[in-house]
């Protein structure tokens, strides 16, 4: 499977093997009572425009609809039909959460017809790996030595490794990025390294390692060590952008404890050092998650108390504008309280219009519609918290057919 790119060999029944629906369906319990007072659409619809109409069904529809007969099957899995969805509307993102710290097993949640889907992951081997997404693919990076990448479709299973990156193995610390362009579906991944240079504490070196899809490669195109400052593991990529948080490594005020810095991928043009382009915090945080909402940056932080700036008290939503966050809603305190035990650290990721937040210690999931800018639990995700230390953590994506690493 690895490297594949081809949808002849991948038919509807394979994903239907590897997206199983948790809550099953019911809307299709009376069809067998209507079959003689009802006239079958499927008999007098033309090919083309039957795929034009599957094309806009939600994605757990269409795989669905590919076990119906044998023409549908044929339909839905089709280049033309592929080719449909391409310029079909988005679909809402999903959220797989992972149920199990050991194992790569969990349920993926679809906002849309509020339903869990248990899904197997390829390539995955914890759920400690990171993991970016963009348009239907998904990156996983190892959590040991962080040079073993995969990307793959988490719908279709497709697949394939990338080559390692360069650079040191085993950095201290590490932030994966991917963005897909919609009309190529071609790829970059970056992974910014950051690692202690050997003796002084304060003096970090950090590398930026872009992956082209087109070409198979990487490069290097900056290597800077940074004074008071550190790399960490949150980043992403919004309209050639590479977005990613710096640390501090000590003294300051609790608004300095983490900074903004960008560098440009598209242009690779020299731009000077990263911490011309340092934008602060809108408060002191706990902890920060940036996400590309729409080729714009959005982050949802941690926000810490006045006087003890490391202890969570709430969480916000922010939009950059310029290198200006503009607040864009704090979660109301009832949501706050309905996790019970809130972390202050947390999984948040969103991509679309919405925004998923989760605590580390409880399945619970918490959604936020930025369009609507209204708040809303997921329904009940079907894993119950079995022992005290067990852990919870997850990410979203666009769920696509179409696409393939």
């Amino acid at each position: 499977m690895e490297g594949e790119t081809s949808w002849v060999s991948h038919s509807v029944d394979s994903i239907v093997r590897n997206v199983r629906v948790f809550d099953s369906y019911s809307e299709l319990s009376d069809e067998g009572n209507n079959e003689n007072t009802t006239v079958s659409v499927d008999s007098i619809l033309p090919d083309d425009l039957l795929e034009l109409i599957l094309a806009y069904l939600p994605v757990a529809s269409i795989i669905r609809a590919g076990c119906v007969c044998k023409r549908w099957n044929e339909i839905v899995g089709s280049r033309r039909f592929l080719w449909n969805l391409t310029h079909a509307l988005p679909q809402k993102p999903w959220y797989f959460m992972f149920t199990s710290s050991d194992e790569p097993i969990g349920y993926a949640f679809d906002p849309l017809l509020r339903k869990w889907y248990s899904i197997t992951l390829p390539c995955v081997e914890t759920s400690s790996w990171s993991v970016a997404s963009s348009y239907g693919l998904v990156c996983f990076m190892d959590d040991d030595s962080r040079s073993e990448l995969y990307v793959c479709n988490p719908v279709s299973s497709y697949y394939r490794r990338l080559e390692e990156p360069p650079g040191l193995k085993f950095p201290d610390y590490s932030a994966l990025a991917i963005s897909v362009k919609k009309e190529s579906h071609c790829y970059n991944v970056s992974v910014v390294k950051s690692t202690q240079v050997q003796g002084d504490f304060f003096q970090w070196e950090l590398s930026i390692h872009i992956y082209e899809s087109e070409t198979m490669t990487w490069e290097t195109p900056l290597v800077e060590v940074l004074t008071g400052w550190r790399g960490g593991d949150e980043g992403v990529i919004c309209n050639g952008v590479l977005y990613f948080l710096i640390y501090s490594t000590g003294g300051g005020m609790p608004e300095d404890r983490h900074g903004l810095v960008t560098y440009n991928i598209s242009g690779r043009l020299s731009q000077g050092p990263l911490l011309r382009g340092f934008v602060p915090m809108p408060c002191p945080l706990t902890c920060g998650r940036l996400m590309n909402l729409k080729e714009k940056l959005v982050m949802v932080g941690g926000i810490g108390k006045q006087d003890r700036p490391g202890i969570i008290k709430g969480i916000g939503i922010w939009l950059l504008n310029g290198k200006v966050w503009q607040e864009i809603s704090r979660m109301p305190h009832k949501f706050f309280q309905g996790f019970g035990e809130f972390d202050d650290v947390f999984a948040s990721s969103g991509t679309g219009d919405l925004i998923y937040i989760q605590s580390y210690g409880s399945p619970a999931l918490l959604v936020f519609d930025f369009n609507q800018k209204q708040w809303k639990w997921s329904s009940k995700c079907p894993v119950t918290k079995r022992f005290p230390l067990q852990l919870f953590t997850g990410f979203s994506f666009e769920p696509r057919l179409e696409i393939f690493p």
